[in-house]
């Protein structure tokens, strides 16, 4: 069974005086490409069918402007993770997930991404390379189960920047 992981990083936040990283909102534009994001997901992926999402703020708004709509877990191992936290995370979903959106930052993002996929020459994967916006999406395929995901083990098969 192929098996659809997106990534997806939080919108552009604002940085208000006193208020803690973890605590940052997002800026207008943030919240604008964050909608942006939502809209591309729903017309180019397959329904999302279950949702990873970092307990920072800017992460929960990305979400909510993104206005997907699945069963989500709020993680605390999100926020300053590290690509195996991720990928640790991602493997104890069930699988009955055909399609899991992980929303998150950088740069554990693009690290995960190009640590689970197996062509790095691809455009996609270049753009990666440079830089993963605020707002991006990478799409990647997955082949069996999600407990057995491993570096290398899935195709980038698109990277998106809603502008």
């Amino acid at each position: 069974m192929t098996r659809t992981l997106i990534l997806l990083r939080h919108g552009k936040s604002a940085y208000p005086d006193g208020v803690a990283d973890h605590e940052r909102p997002l800026a207008p534009r943030g919240r604008r490409e964050a909608g942006l994001a939502g809209r591309w997901l729903r017309a180019h992926q397959p329904p999302v069918d279950a949702v990873l999402c970092s307990t920072a703020t800017r992460a929960r708004k990305t979400l909510a402007e993104a206005a997907v709509e699945a069963a989500t877990d709020f993680l605390d191992d999100l926020y300053e993770a590290t690509p195996k936290r991720i990928v640790d995370a991602i493997r104890r979903v069930p699988d009955d997930v055909s399609t899991l959106l992980v929303v998150g930052h950088e740069p554990v993002l693009s690290a995960t991404t190009l640590l689970l996929s197996a062509d790095h020459d691809s455009d996609a994967a270049r753009q990666i390379l440079e830089k993963f916006p605020t707002s991006a999406v990478a799409v990647l395929e997955v082949r069996g189960t999600w407990h057995d995901l491993s570096a290398r083990g899935a195709t980038l098969v698109d990277f998106h920047i809603p502008r």
